[in-house]
């Protein structure tokens, strides 16, 4: 065939293949119409998953008459129109793709009124055929319907799912909307029966309110509200507390200058700061929004804008993993007012930890039980209250059963304590504190190790010696495809140097940064603790036992332990009350 310009209709047709996946790309793309439009309230509906009918409606500030067939036109837009203006696009569409795109694959119908305007004005679009104008009744706003998704396309139409699959892409989709402004209600509609419906949340309370409605109560009542702002980098939103896990990344949104958006570097950075805390194999939960200068991040990387590129991504991994991990440490009993093992909603409590006390300095079993004997007895509960005395998170230790299990009393009821499991965090933390990257010592290697890697491997490790050195890690070049390790962290020299190099490279060439051997340096650490803490049938006096309790009340991450078990839990009064029938 002859080379020839292709028809406008098949040109926006081959364009809706990129940006009109299924029904739940109609409903993003309109939805962020609005929200570009400054509209407060938005409602959805769909019929039958979307393939029947979607339609948008908004009040925003509507587009003019004169604009209404432009705005059905290729590449037309009111969000850039300069190259300075895409290298810092702040709204969520600028492509002008959408619109026509979407009335190339189905019956569209667009009616809008602005605020000047005293009536509406409607188009129609039909196989690429635009109508005139028309007087419609609509107030300030807009409203897109779509009819017939995909009814001249076939072939298209047959790889849509079920009705029920097809909505639940598009009830993701609207979730993410959601959460990404909390200050717009939305309204969503299946087949005219209402499925979700969140007002305006202007308070942290109606916020967690709408995080209720959408993550689950469960989220909500185990999550915190972080808020963090480091050189121009803002950081805010909700972080599951590591007893709220998941077996797969299911509750995980990000957000970007308001974006909902993918992202491996920002993943892994989330991932690094409950590296502590979570089992291995679970995955933490939150909702994070990332504000920055949009200079910084390019919104143009992927045809539906699901994801983006920093300019400087390590930055980036560094603001998260630090804020999100400051964050966790407070993960401490009176550190969240929430159980880490909530048994109800009714054992969540609220208290404030005692004041610091000097912590035991050595490392050994004997030498922190003496410690603990060391320290002053701490007074019964009751005694406490009696004489106006507060009492701590954890409260005053009662008994030790099975040589495991310290019993103890708060302001709530019974505090129930694995004494190992607190005794190896404590341990742990300050082990940490001991070693970090100020002391790190490198060892050279008696024989260095010769590793053969790719050729691109090889060249990341010549542009990464500086990184590599930070790490401990002394690496030349001594072929095209071959490296060899001359000096390793003296801490791993035991380690298996090819693999942990291997894991470093692999995080390099994904996230631009590497936690692998601060990660292993830990996982060392962590058995040392664990071999260092305080046994099972290990009888302790009353005293060892409130002074551990209110060593775990000064620990950071002190509700787990190394491998992500909980520490202690709570049995509220109610609870026993229940237990024994008692007011019935």
């Amino acid at each position: 065939m002859p080379i020839q310009l292709l028809p406008d209709h098949l040109i926006n047709q081959i364009a809706a293949g990129e940006v009109v996946e299924r029904p739940a790309s109609v409903v993003k793309e309109l939805v962020e119409n609005s929200l570009d439009a400054g509209a407060q309230t938005v409602q959805i509906d769909v019929v039958a998953g979307g393939q029947k009918l979607i339609r948008i409606r908004d009040d925003g500030k509507g587009i003019d008459k004169q604009e209404l067939a432009l705005a059905l036109s290729r590449h037309a837009t009111s969000k850039i129109s300069s190259l300075d203006d895409l290298e810092a696009v702040a709204s969520l569409g600028f492509r002008g793709e959408a619109l026509p795109s979407i009335a190339s694959v189905a019956r569209l119908t667009l009616c809008s009124r602005t605020p000047d305007d005293r009536a509406a004005w409607q188009v129609e679009a039909n196989m690429g055929v635009l109508s005139a104008p028309k007087p419609a009744a609509h107030p300030q706003g807009t409203s897109v319907e779509v009819h017939d998704l995909f009814y001249n396309t076939p072939a298209r139409r047959r790889f849509l799912r079920t009705e029920r699959t097809e909505f639940g892409h598009i009830e993701k989709w609207v979730h993410r909307l959601a959460l990404s402004r909390p200050e717009i209600g939305f309204t969503l509609t299946h087949n005219q029966r209402t499925v979700l419906q969140v007002p305006v949340a202007k308070s942290e309370e109606d916020q967690r309110q709408r995080i209720a409605k959408i993550c689950g109560v469960a989220f909500a009542d185990q999550c915190v509200y972080i808020e963090r702002e480091t050189d121009g980098i803002a950081l805010s939103g909700w972080i599951g507390l590591p007893t709220f896990n998941r077996s797969q990344p299911d509750m995980q949104y990000w957000f970007v200058n308001g974006r909902s958006v993918t992202d491996k570097t920002l993943a892994h950075a989330v991932r690094h700061a409950y590296r502590d805390v979570l089992f291995h194999g679970r995955f933490p939960a939150y909702v994070l929004n990332l504000t920055m200068d949009p200079a910084s991040v390019d919104a143009n990387a992927h045809p539906a804008k699901h994801e983006v590129r920093f300019r400087d991504g390590r930055r980036i991994h560094g603001v998260v993993s630090q804020s999100v991990d400051v964050a966790l440490k407070n993960t401490r009993p009176g550190g969240y007012s929430v159980s880490p093992v909530p048994m109800t909603r009714d054992s969540v409590f609220n208290q404030s930890s005692m004041p610091l006390q000097t912590r035991p300095t050595s490392h050994g079993v004997s030498e922190t039980l003496a410690a603990y004997r060391s320290m002053a007895a701490a007074p019964s509960s009751t005694n406490a209250r009696a004489h106006g005395s507060e009492v701590p998170p954890l409260g005053f230790a009662v008994a030790q059963i099975g040589g495991v299990y310290i019993l103890a009393e708060n302001n709530d009821g019974l505090v129930i304590v694995d004494m190992h499991a607190a005794h190896e965090r404590i341990t742990y933390e300050r082990l940490k504190k001991g070693f970090d990257d100020r002391n790190l010592i490198r060892q050279p290697l008696l024989v260095p190790e010769s590793i053969a890697v790719a050729e691109s491997e090889a060249n990341l490790i010549e542009e990464s010696g500086e990184t590599l050195a930070a790490l401990g890690l002394i690496v030349d070049r001594t072929g095209l495809t071959s490296v060899t390790v001359r000096e390793v962290p003296a801490l791993l020299k035991n380690s298996d140097i090819e693999t942990m190099l291997r894991d470093v490279l692999s995080d390099l060439s994904e996230a631009g940064h590497s936690n692998r051997v601060a990660d292993a340096a830990d996982d060392y650490l962590a058995t040392m603790a664990c071999h260092h803490a305080v046994r099972a049938n290990r009888m302790l006096s009353l005293d060892e036992m409130n002074a551990l309790l209110r060593q775990m009340e000064q620990t950071e991450h002190a509700d787990q332990c190394n491998h992500g078990r909980p520490t202690w839990t709570t049995v509220t009064m109610s609870e026993l009350d229940r237990l024994f029938l008692r007011g019935r």
